[in-house]
């Protein structure tokens, strides 16, 4: 149970709600109970007319009493069950809230190397499923739970104050139930966690598949990946079904135990009405009432027991992921604003997921305002500088100023709030054209919207489209190609207009043409912004600053257009071989 105390501080904010719901189950079991009493009065009535103690009209009157109170007792304890749940089971709904909200919360602000060790699937899982399971402990565990020890509590005493020996045989089933639920509970706690963990690699395993839905297609392994899905699905059902034969054991043992129950009754009641110890068959009646009220809350011992073991489980793994703390962390709870300047002092950064070294001992200094362009061949380390001037990662060694002032020491959400990205790999929503260019900025018209789409040259798309800027995009932006994905992407960067801007490749997708037109229009919109391009094309480079060129992870070349074309190296092979490709 000590992982569920992380509940403790959500059954603290709604104790009174709680506290409500508790007295009301009581008064609702405490209404059930007066039928038993009454029933046992009727069947005595019954017997003193057969007896001529009373006459027949006194006994009609008074089973006519009779009845009216048990119905009405009926009715009381229904209207107080339905407020019951209204409670309990409404604070249920308020718990899985809240901490559905604070593992989300928790998730945005973990490091991106949290996401590389873990799977879509699996955190997807833990905030639906794991917290669904919690939220069962938190209702109806909590409101049944109550419901039978409220019985236990009333009607064992109840029983033995009205025949005590026939208590004790009635009653003697249940101490062998406690021990049979309790080595029972600690199997399903183990196979619980185990299916647990299945739902979240099924969960991964799909996510990925739908998300690859193109590739699967294109590559015809459509059977394929139903016989991988199949066999996963086979596991689950294995560890299933091994769950379930646990929880199989419980209702069969309850029902056999409360008919071992109700048959004492019988017995040992009739054996005391035939002597003399008890003075009405109506007690019998009563008794068996009584046995068939607590044959519920004993059978529900074993569901609860099995939901409390879940519920543990499930929590279990989000607690996790709730102790995992963020490796890029915000100290300074001031605003610090940005003017744009950049300087890496001999900064390497090694990748903890693949121990590949990306930066070696780089040093460069961005003036504000300035336009740098980063080139160099797959893998030198272009895209990781931008990474850690939105410091998405913190260096390995050196030192990353940023208005002279160190990246740590800078408040984070103003840090990233004064850059605009758009990352080689353009993500859009599934929302409207127009949501998605206001992401970085929800206040804007849309005479705002029209005019970054035009300056990154896709305004003409968006209007050939029947909803134009109202068109909902597919997951993640399937629904336009890749260079109209590229160019929405620096329309809401421009959107956003922040002092520095990052463009990792993001003209990949797009035409020589197009790409002439964008970067102009780049040029005007980012003027007296600090610009990084990281760029394959000496295109997006050659009106530059200053250009910076990467190989393996180390500054090999630095300077303007004119000055790099002129010396040998890097720049000046793939200048000519550029430009002969497009002569050609």
């Amino acid at each position: 149970m000590k992982e569920l105390k992380h509940l403790n501080k959500y059954f603290k904010k709604y104790w009174l709600k709680l506290l409500l719901g508790i007295g009301i189950t009581i008064i609702a079991r405490i209404f059930s109970l007066v039928m038993p009493s009454y029933v046992k009065k009727s069947i005595e009535t019954v017997e003193n007319y057969f007896a001529k103690s009373i006459s027949k009209t006194e006994a009609t009157d008074e089973l006519l009493t009779y009845i009216l109170i048990i119905f009405g007792s009926a009715l009381l304890a229904g209207a107080f069950t339905f407020l019951m749940r209204q409670t309990i089971i409404n604070v249920s709904r308020y718990i899985e809230y809240d901490l559905k909200n604070e593992v989300f919360n928790h998730y945005q602000f973990l490091s991106l190397n949290f996401y590389k060790k873990n799977r879509t699937g699996d955190l997807m899982n833990r905030i639906s499923e794991d917290i669904n399971q919690v939220r069962l402990y938190a209702g109806p565990a909590i409101m049944y739970g109550i419901n039978a020890l409220t019985l236990f509590a009333c009607l064992i005493p109840l029983m033995f104050i009205k025949a005590p020996t026939l208590a004790a045989y009635t009653l003697l089933p249940l101490p062998i139930l406690s021990i049979l639920v309790y080595q029972i509970s600690k199997i399903i706690h183990k196979r619980s966690t185990v299916v647990q963990e299945y739902l979240s690699s099924l969960s991964t395993f799909t996510q990925e598949v739908f998300s690859g839905v193109s590739v699967i297609k294109a590559y015809a392994l459509e059977a394929k990946t139903n016989a991988e899905l199949e066999s996963i699905a086979l596991d689950g059902r294995d560890k299933s079904m091994r769950l379930a034969k646990v929880n199989a054991w419980f209702f069969p043992l309850m029902v056999l135990l409360i008919g071992v129950s109700n048959i004492l009754v019988i017995y040992i009641g009739g054996k005391q009405f035939i002597s003399g110890e008890i003075e009405s068959i109506g007690v019998i009646a009563e008794f068996i009432l009584y046995v068939n009220m607590l044959t519920w809350p004993v059978a529900i011992v074993g569901w609860l027991t099995s939901i409390v073991q879940r519920a543990e489980a499930s929590q279990k793994r989000i607690n996790e992921f709730l102790k995992a703390e963020p490796e890029i962390k915000n100290d300074v709870n001031i605003e610090t604003p940005i003017q744009g300047k950049i300087e890496f002092k001999d900064v390497s950064f090694t990748y903890e997921d693949t121990e590949i070294t990306a930066l070696k001992n780089i040093s460069f200094v961005i003036n504000e305002g300035e336009t740098v362009a980063i080139l160099g061949k797959t893998g030198s380390g272009k895209s990781t500088i931008l990474d850690l001037v939105s410091r998405l990662y913190d260096v390995s060694s050196g030192e990353i100023l940023i208005d002279d002032v160190p990246i740590k020491k800078l408040n984070l959400t103003s840090l990233r709030e004064s850059i605009g990205a758009v990352p080689q790999d353009a993500f859009l929503f599934s929302d409207t054209i127009k949501n998605n260019i206001r992401f970085g900025k929800h206040d804007a018209t849309d005479d705002e919207v029209v005019n970054v789409t035009k300056n990154a040259v896709v305004h003409q798309n968006i209007m050939g489209f029947s909803k134009q800027y109202d068109t909902v995009l597919g997951e993640r932006g399937i629904t336009l190609s890749g260079g109209q994905k590229q160019r929405v992407s620096i329309a809401r960067a421009l959107l956003k207009d922040p002092e520095i801007y990052a463009f990792d490749d993001c003209l990949s997708a797009v035409d020589t043409e197009t790409e002439e037109e964008i970067l102009n229009n780049l040029k005007k919109a980012s003027r007296n912004k600090t610009t990084l391009i990281v760029s394959h094309r000496v295109s997006s480079a050659k009106n530059a600053n200053k250009i910076l060129i990467l190989e393996d992870g180390q500054l090999l070349q630095e300077g303007t257009h004119d000055q790099l074309n002129t010396a040998d190296g890097y720049y000046k092979e793939l200048y000519h071989s550029q430009l002969s490709e497009k002569e050609s």
